[in-house]
Order: structure tokens, then sequence, then C-alpha cells
């Protein structure tokens, strides 16, 4: 049965040595769906995330999240994402790359800082194309950059085909490959982190923003269309 989520209560708890917030009902049990609890990073933005129950657990004492204990965990899933998610330089794709791989563009648009936010992208392969323009609420822009590579992510079917995914944001690419510490959006990196490692060969490429390439153009508009009657 599909949990309603119009009027939840929130509950402070903690995952992954993060604090978060957890739906419950009346009785402050944690609601659940399909073996998971829903959670919020923060209760003033829309994004929410169901995890597994496990992996949430109460603040300590002081009202302190402790100190994520996978410092370990952390380096496996480090050298989980090096097998399935890389970076090259721009430069080095190939013009004819997109025909053995599905190439995907995304982009995100934020009016201020945080603001009303969107993200658009554009799957490309053998001749077939996707777009995607949508409206995701008050975000920052690196929550816009974030979400729109979730997105476009998940709508890859077919994890065992090679896939390039082309970004102008080097907050993402950081995460995403270099392995930098998320200080902040610690659920949605996480996430990022795990669907990267679903993936059998995918590719990050840093590209410089407005410089003309098509298909970043098209993912910048599609982006700030999503805006359109938002702001």
């Amino acid at each position: 049965m599909a949990i309603s989520k119009d009027h939840p209560h929130w509950q402070r708890m903690q995952f992954k040595g993060n604090k978060v917030w957890i739906a419950t009902n009346e009785d402050q049990q944690p609601l659940q769906e399909n073996g998971k609890v829903l959670v919020k990073y923060q209760l003033n933005q829309p994004h929410e995330y169901w995890v597994h129950p496990s992996k949430v657990s109460p603040l300590e004492a002081d009202g302190s999240a402790a100190p994520h204990s996978g410092a370990r965990g952390e380096k496996r899933e480090a050298a989980k994402g090096k097998k399935t998610a890389r970076s090259v330089p721009q430069a080095t794709v190939s013009e004819d790359a997109c025909a053995r791989a599905i190439c995907i563009y995304t982009d995100g648009a934020c009016s201020g800082n945080p603001g009303p936010a969107g993200i658009g992208a554009v799957l490309r392969y053998k001749g077939k194309s996707k777009e995607i323009s949508r409206y995701i609420g008050m975000a920052t822009n690196n929550i816009a950059e974030l979400e729109a590579i979730r997105v476009a992510l998940e709508e890859v079917k077919n994890r065992a085909l090679p896939v390039i995914l082309f970004t102008d944001s080097s907050y993402a690419m950081g995460l995403l490959t270099k392995e930098w510490k998320a200080r902040e959006n610690q659920v949605l990196v996480q996430r990022l982190r795990d669907l990267a490692a679903t993936f059998r060969q995918l590719t990050f490429v840093k590209v410089k923003g407005h410089a003309g390439h098509p298909d970043n153009e098209r993912a910048d508009r599609l982006a700030v269309q999503s805006l359109n009657g938002k702001r």
C-alpha cells in the first residue's frame, strides 16, 4: 500500500553520520514502503529519499550525529566507483564516441541561489534521443546540477552499455570522480554514487559551459525552460 506523504511527521535522526529528518506516523514510528524509510536532508527542500532502515539510527545523547564509521566503507565505495565511473578530458573524446555509447548532456538552472531550480538533459544513442526539462522546486545550483545527472542516469535502462556523461559542473565532477568529501547534500551525493556503481562503464566529461556545443546548449535551455512560470 502506498504511503500518503501529504502530512507526515518528521523526526530528527542520523543517516551514515549525517543529521537527517525521517518521516514518521502519529505514533512516531517510521513510515515504510517496500522495506525502506523516507528521509530528508533539509525540511525546507523538496528532495526526499528512500533508504534502508538499518542505515538510519537515533542521534547521540547530546543531539549530534556519530562520526561515520564507514571510513573503510567509503574507501570501498570509492574503489567501486573507480571501476565504473571515471573522468576524461573533453579533448580525448573522439567525434564518433557517441556512435558506440549512450551520450548524455546535463545542466541545472537556478533563479537565485537558492531559488526556483530546474534541470535539463539530452540523451542520445544510435540515432534516438530523449530530452528532459523538469522543475525541481527550491534548490541550490549544486543540487540542480547533481539532480540533472541523477535523473538522466536513471533513464538508462541497459546499464551494461557504455555511457558518457557531459557536465559543466566542477562540483559534480569532484564528488563523482575525484573522491571529494561531500560537506553538503550528502544524501543526494551518496545516492548518485550508488547509482553510478550500477553502470558497467560510466565516463564523466567536464565541458566548458556556454562554449557552443549544441547538446550542451540544449540541456541549458531545457533547464532554464523548466523555470518558466515558477519564478
